[in-house]
């Protein structure tokens, strides 16, 4: 174990058997991924084989399409000694009719650990129910928490710490990064604010199981309609494009709807001067961001693409 001040080792409870959303987990094991997810990263960049997954096989289900998710944990399970095996979802019978409870059952009995890119976050915990083998969330319509490993880890190396930052989230918060965003922010000891339109909020159930959560970890957190008052003193600044797959048909209407949310130079000059920008990409430059911003001094989305692999390693060689 690489010792580092995030965390002395701790395991993971027996609980965690998949990786479904960042609230399944206490504090102090997302702290032990992290603290794993270093030692992946510093093992990998010295050169230095690390085969923990030696023999292992990872079936990889895409019902929505990826670059970032498919190659990171393609090279990952290679980095670990292990394999891993693309299936679209037109690839496999689960595209023809056969049920999800049935998927799961089947490729159990091939594979050690299943990672499923999907919709419905209903299809992953439906999976996990029938599957004898972990499951991880490679994003769903509500989740995306090995994104937001990858956005903690990114945001320790450049600060040095986590607990007692400000991180914003500027945009549409009824999505997948805002809500796991929300779940990882507070499970670190962060304060985190929301910004959208209040059509837009985040889902209320998540919203209100986090801030019980941040009583514990001394978090604060909440919810404003102003992009402005959300970036004010904040160390780190985030944002989503405004359009996810799926919703191509409301993208003249939210582009006009989310246009005071634009992460530009002036929204950004209210934040501390050594901010971090932060986006999980793909970007739609000129949309919720400009190129100004996502290209300049204080945008880490390149470190922060590339720990998505150094993070989900830590969560493979946890879980498979």
């Amino acid at each position: 174990m690489m010792k580092t001040d995030i965390i002395a080792p701790y395991p993971l409870s027996v609980k965690a058997k998949h990786f479904l959303k960042l609230s399944d987990y206490q504090p102090n094991e997302i702290l032990y991924l992290l603290d794993s997810a270093l030692e992946m990263k510093s093992l990998q960049k010295k050169g230095i084989p690390h085969p923990y997954l030696s023999g292992k096989v990872l079936g990889m289900i895409f019902e929505k399409s990826s670059t970032r998710t498919r190659v990171s944990f393609t090279v990952g399970m290679k980095q670990l000694g292990g394999d891993a095996i693309f299936l679209s979802s037109n690839d496999i019978q689960l595209g023809r009719g056969e049920t999800v409870e049935d998927t799961a059952k089947v490729l159990s009995r091939y594979v050690d650990g299943l990672m499923i890119r999907t919709f419905a976050h209903e299809t992953i915990e439906c999976f996990a129910e029938n599957a004898n083998v972990p499951v991880i969330n490679g994003l769903t319509d509500l989740h995306h928490p090995t994104q937001v490993m990858a956005d903690l880890l990114t945001i320790y190396e450049h600060k040095g710490k986590l607990q007692g930052l400000k991180m914003c989230y500027i945009g549409d918060g009824n999505n997948n990064m805002c809500h796991s965003l929300l779940e990882g922010a507070v499970a670190v000891g962060m304060d985190i604010v929301v910004a959208s339109p209040e059509a837009y909020a985040p889902n209320d159930h998540i919203f209100q199981e986090v801030k019980a959560k941040a009583q514990v970890t001394q978090s604060d957190v909440s919810f404003t309609t102003s992009a402005e008052e959300a970036v004010t003193d904040a160390d780190i600044i985030v944002t989503d494009v405004w359009t996810s797959m799926g919703q191509e048909a409301e993208k003249e209407e939210r582009l006009k709807i989310f246009a005071p949310y634009q992460v530009n130079t002036a929204l950004c000059s209210h934040a501390k001067e050594d901010y971090l920008f932060l986006h999980c990409l793909p970007a739609h430059r000129g949309e919720e961001v400009t190129t100004e911003i996502i290209d300049g001094p204080h945008s880490v989305v390149f470190d922060e693409a590339e720990n998505r692999l150094h993070a989900q390693k830590a969560i493979l060689k946890a879980l498979v």
